[in-house]
């Protein structure tokens, strides 16, 4: 068994979801061989790095860098906020060490094809928190789709609906600057249903958006908090620099047309993540809130007037890794654990197997442009990216 030096940096929600992932690798992923070793946690935050402690991390810091030096640390994720991505990136890129780091990857387009660039130009493996793809429901939708069984596909929509930002008297935090988060919803919820849409579909070409700022100002906080958790606030009030929702019309490569749509501010639906796609010999449907459930239809097998139900099992993606049969859920963690897993094997064969840097750049054009297209109300086109993307591997 090898041991595998591991270094987090930013202890947040997320930080602590890879560090779970991590340290499950081992039962969940035996074949690979590896002990991961939770070496360094890297954080500004006291009580963020009293938490890392408690979780089994050996070393804590507030400069990231003590990380980046360790020759013993042999993976990196990169769990801090939007703004920092890029920094804390190519600083990971000039140590050499493969990293794993949430997305939007920058704060712009300019920024993702920096890194994803300059990843590939050292030769590194990289994974990117796309972990919608890993859940076994699209992962049965996908063969579905790529074996034909729905025919050609027509159409695509998606939608990523939540209300984590409903209310108006919610702290003015980082992910309301526009220099600090880049886009609003665009970059946080609409980045996962158009990765999604071209992990099932293909590469989206072009778009036309319109966005809305619903909430347009906000308390200051008088803290700092974990994720969306709440802390107190302040009597005065910031504005708000980016977009609450989001309503896109788009195109792939292949002519598939997309519809997205995505929302913070949403006051009814907590997380309401759902995909559907359509062709001309049958459909899929998929919604996050009932996760081991694909409602599929497929023309020609006696289910024209309904769709069929069918739970996740150890046929469908890693599925079998976590529960012992049909009926059971898998949690958001254990998505973050099959991206781990996905992650170290690649660093370890040295092939890209999770979503990619080039995959996140990828994501970053599409956001751009529908930014843009919102601006000015005009289509755009997504320029293409260079380098190992996933969502159009066989």
């Amino acid at each position: 068994m090898r041991n595998l030096g591991v270094g987090v940096i930013a202890m947040g929600w997320m930080g602590r979801l890879h560090a779970r992932g991590y340290s499950s690798l081992a039962e969940r992923y035996p074949e690979l061989g590896v002990q991961p070793r939770l070496l360094w946690a890297a954080d500004p935050v006291q009580s963020n790095q009293a938490d890392a402690r408690r979780m089994g991390f050996e070393q804590t810091t507030a400069d990231y860098r003590e990380v980046l030096a360790d020759p013993a640390v042999d993976v990196v994720s990169i769990c801090g906020p939007n703004f920092l991505h890029h920094e804390i990136a190519l600083a990971a890129i000039a140590a050499g060490k493969p990293f794993w780091i949430e997305k939007p990857m920058g704060v712009n387009a300019a920024q993702s094809r920096e890194i994803a660039r300059a990843a590939e130009a050292a030769g590194l493996i990289t994974a990117v928190g796309f972990n919608y793809r890993h859940q076994p429901a699209v992962m049965h939708a996908r063969a579905l789709i790529r074996s034909g069984a729905l025919g050609r596909i027509t159409n695509v929509r998606a939608w990523l609906i939540a209300d984590y930002a409903s209310s108006a008297a919610g702290p003015l935090t980082w992910r309301y600057s526009r220099e600090k988060a880049g886009a609003g919803v665009v970059g946080d919820l609409l980045s996962h249903g158009g990765d999604l849409v071209q992990f099932l579909v293909g590469r989206i070409a072009s778009v036309s958006a319109m966005t809305g700022t619903f909430i347009p100002t906000r308390p200051l906080p008088l803290g700092q908090g974990v994720g969306h958790a709440a802390v107190a606030v302040s009597d005065e009030l910031g504005p708000v620099e980016n977009e609450d929702y989001v309503a896109v019309l788009g195109r792939t490569d292949e002519g598939v047309l997309v519809t997205l749509e995505s929302s913070r501010v949403a006051v009814g639906p907590r997380s309401e993540y759902v995909i559907e796609v359509y062709g001309t010999g049958g459909s899929v449907r998929l919604n996050f809130e009932f996760p081991q459930h694909l409602q599929v239809l497929i023309d020609g097998e006696g289910a024209h007037h309904g769709y069929t139900s069918v739970m996740s099992d150890s046929s469908h993606g890693d599925y079998g890794r976590f529960q012992p049969g049909p009926g059971m859920t898998m949690s958001f963690d254990d998505l973050k654990t099959v991206e781990a897993g996905l992650f170290v094997a690649g660093v370890l064969s040295g092939t890209q197997l999770a979503p990619s840097a080039a995959d996140a750049w990828s994501a970053a054009e599409v956001d751009e442009a529908v930014v843009a297209s919102a601006a000015d109300g005009r289509w755009h086109q997504v320029p293409r990216v260079t380098g190992a993307t996933t969502y159009d591997r066989a």
